[in-house]
């Protein structure tokens, strides 16, 4: 395919085949197929639009292009929340896994974005997803981070560690805590920012 990538620069890794029961299977397969349209969830619009302002601002030199950024953000947003994930952990993610190349490809065949393993499509999906599509990239990555925290109890540590087929090893999952904390955390602002408090 041409304009395909390889993820050298990132820390893509792959995530291990282990047969799935015909249970897990056909929620994961629930999980991925096509629903209604990405919309953001926030309380208010005006919440949303912070959001997206702000990151927007942080992924400028990383996607240029102000239309397919905000596209890209508002489908982050949609699907992690819809996976309930943290969006801004699924930046930090896509940040390590591909430096946010959306035609990235492992030296294993990891794809896109989130570096899904194409085993995936095989397993839970149909011959019509494209993993370079940005919605189902998007839609594959968060149901599986989300299926191996299912796993783990909630440990997000040995999640990102079966994410990236790195279980036990210290280096990616503290990768991705960093890009999440570092880059992508919405901090709280304040009214008096730059200015000494009169008590101090």
């Amino acid at each position: 395919m041409a304009g395909v990538l390889f993820a050298s620069g990132a820390f893509a890794g792959a995530q291990v085949y282990t047969p799935l029961s015909a249970s897990v299977r056909a929620v994961l397969q629930h999980s991925v197929s096509d629903q209604a349209a990405p919309k953001l969830a926030f309380g208010t619009q005006s919440e949303a639009d912070a959001w997206l302002k702000e990151m927007s601002y942080r992924l400028r030199k990383r996607i240029p292009d102000e239309e397919s950024r905000l596209d890209f953000l508002g489908t982050v947003h949609y699907e992690a929340t819809r996976a309930g994930l943290e969006p801004e952990l699924v930046l930090g993610l896509i940040e390590v896994e591909s430096g946010f190349k959306k035609y990235a490809v492992s030296s294993v065949g990891a794809h896109g974005y989130m570096q899904v393993m194409p085993f995936w499509v095989r397993e839970i999906g149909t011959g019509e997803h494209n993993l370079f599509h940005l919605r189902t990239n998007l839609r594959y990555g968060c149901t599986i981070l989300r299926y191996y925290l299912d796993i783990e109890k909630g440990d997000l540590y040995r999640a990102l560690g079966r994410y990236n087929g790195s279980l036990g090893h210290p280096k990616y999952p503290n990768l991705v805590r960093a890009a999440w904390h570092n880059n992508w955390t919405l901090r709280p602002k304040t009214a008096d920012v730059g200015h000494p408090h009169p008590n101090s």
